[in-house]
């Protein structure tokens, strides 16, 4: 789907958009630094090693702000306003990973202007690393 604004009628049952992303060291260390999050499993490559996953992983939120990137800029859009996010996280993602975000339309209500997504991350590999819906509330600018 492209960046042209939707109206709530444009948008189907079945509607789908994906983002792509490159995780490399520069976006986990960025990340880790707005949100504070400094655990060294996620910057120390030393002792990501000596840990469950055995090298550097990235925060599972970062994969999950690529999905909030899809509901904003693409499905819905602009106009998007998150209002519930469930996530089950499957797997792991590593530094060097490359993850596609994909949401898409299971429900709309139509009196409320809501609209209920699938929502996912995937790796390079095709591994599902997570899995939920999200709820958002529709009205773009007029």
């Amino acid at each position: 789907m492209s960046l042209a604004p939707l109206t709530y009628a444009e948008i189907k049952i079945g509607d789908a958009a994906t983002l792509s992303l490159v995780v490399d060291a520069g976006t986990v260390n960025s990340y880790a630094r707005l949100t504070g999050d400094l655990n060294p499993v996620h910057l120390d490559e030393d002792y990501a090693a000596r840990s469950f996953f055995k090298r550097r992983v990235a925060h599972g939120l970062l994969a999950a702000g690529l999905i909030s990137a899809v509901l904003g800029m693409h499905l819905p859009g602009p106009g998007s306003v998150y209002l519930r996010q469930e996530l089950d996280f499957k797997s792991p993602v590593f530094l060097g990973d490359t993850i596609t975000a994909q949401v898409q339309v299971l429900e709309k209500f139509d009196r409320q202007e809501k609209i209920k997504l699938r929502t996912s991350v995937q790796n390079q590999d095709g591994r599902l690393v997570l899995d939920g819906s999200a709820l958002v509330l529709f009205r773009p600018a007029g």
